[in-house]
């Protein structure tokens, strides 16, 4: 073959590397021949699937052999009720990582760049790469975002702004009121995204969801997600709060049917599941206690998160500690490709998963005198 059939594809295209996902336990397991492998590296809910979600689940099953409903009629009035919007705001999307990428989709061209932070979720860089459009990444502050510089940063041929708050996979959080004074300073022809994928977690009295700010805002998005707090991570469910008019230009490039009906089913029926949502919540705070008691008596430095997970600096070469770890059936996540080489990104997992951790972490530091 004398063609490069590489080279058929789009410029931005081209420059892409395809996303990797934490590495899953049957393959580890397949790959080693063990059995009781723990994942801690995809910030996924340890609970499992609600049993409420498990019940809608069955129920959709019925029609299985029918498309889903392409707009998701259900789902989204129970998002306006629960948030106070209008159906007009809302847009599905196969997990919020589809709806990052509708926006990129929609409103970038090779003429236009995007703005977004240093250690900021790689799916931003990813999408707005695709659109051969010009990433500005803006040097982060203490691992979070520097609204101030970000703002700076914005010129003319800027049409999206993506802020992950929290931020994966630092952990990092940026106050409403600082979020607000970003939107008074960004002109009109920038939309800022506000990542909210993990704000059910937050517990701080400064935090606040951007919604709150819609209504002022019409160049504001709020892009969520049923993966985390939720437990629907295999299903792909999420959605974006937006202004009418922006809605439906990303409901232009949407893909129809693009949530399945289990999908739409499971998170219609876990938006009522309190009990689940607050066990969540409660089980992570309590699991982040852990680990980072943990991590302190060991004396290493950790950022701290108010997600599901949290960073934590290893000494020495990591990459070898990484694949020590899966040997003895413990998937974490290295971050280097987040521009921190020297961090392993840890999901909070239940108690027992998170003592399993911090045990073969402290064994393998003590065997190369790290700790």
């Amino acid at each position: 073959m004398t063609l490069d059939l590489k080279s058929l594809a789009l410029p931005g295209v081209q420059r892409l590397q395809p996303y990797q996902g934490g590495k899953p336990v049957e393959e580890l397991e397949r790959e080693l021949g063990i059995r009781g492998a723990i994942k801690l590296a995809s910030n996924e809910n340890p609970l499992g699937l609600s049993a409420v979600a498990r019940a809608a689940i069955e129920e959709s099953l019925i029609d299985g052999a029918r498309y889903p409903d392409g707009n998701g009629f259900y789902l989204k009035q129970k998002l306006a009720e629960k948030f106070s919007v209008g159906t007009d705001q809302l847009t599905l999307g196969n997990g919020s990582n589809d709806v990052l990428e509708l926006m990129a989709r929609g409103f970038l061209g090779s003429e236009h760049n995007a703005v977004f932070s240093e250690h900021a979720f790689v799916v931003y860089q990813l999408a707005i790469t695709a659109q051969n459009a010009k990433a500005i990444v803006v040097p982060a502050r203490h691992w979070g975002h520097d609204l101030a510089a970000m703002a700076a940063a914005v010129d003319d041929h800027t049409r999206l702004m993506f802020i992950a708050n929290p931020n994966n996979p630092t952990g990092t959080w940026v106050a409403l009121d600082d979020i607000e004074s970003l939107m008074k300073k960004v002109p009109q022809h920038v939309l800022v995204v506000v990542d909210e994928a993990y704000f059910e977690y937050v517990d701080k009295p400064a935090y606040g969801t951007a919604l709150s700010l819609l209504d002022q805002y019409p160049n504001l998005v709020i892009t969520r997600t049923f993966s985390k707090a939720y437990g629907l991570a295999s299903l792909r469910a999420g959605y974006a709060v937006s202004h009418p008019d922006v809605a439906d230009i990303i409901n232009r490039v949407r893909q129809p049917f693009n949530i399945n009906s289990m999908a739409l089913a499971a998170a219609v029926a876990v938006l009522d599941d309190q009990d689940y949502l607050g066990r969540s919540i409660e089980i992570n705070r309590k699991g982040c206690e852990q680990l980072t008691s943990g991590f302190s008596q060991m004396g290493l430095d950790f950022i701290p998160s108010v997600g599901n997970f949290i960073a934590v600096e290893i000494p020495g070469n990591i990459q070898a500690l990484y694949q020590a770890l899966l040997q003895l059936g413990v998937i974490v996540r290295p971050i280097g490709l987040y521009g921190m080489p020297n961090h392993l990104r840890v999901s909070i997992g239940l108690p027992e998963e998170n003592q399993r951790f911090l045990d073969t972490l402290r064994q393998l530091l003590s065997e190369r005198g790290g700790t």
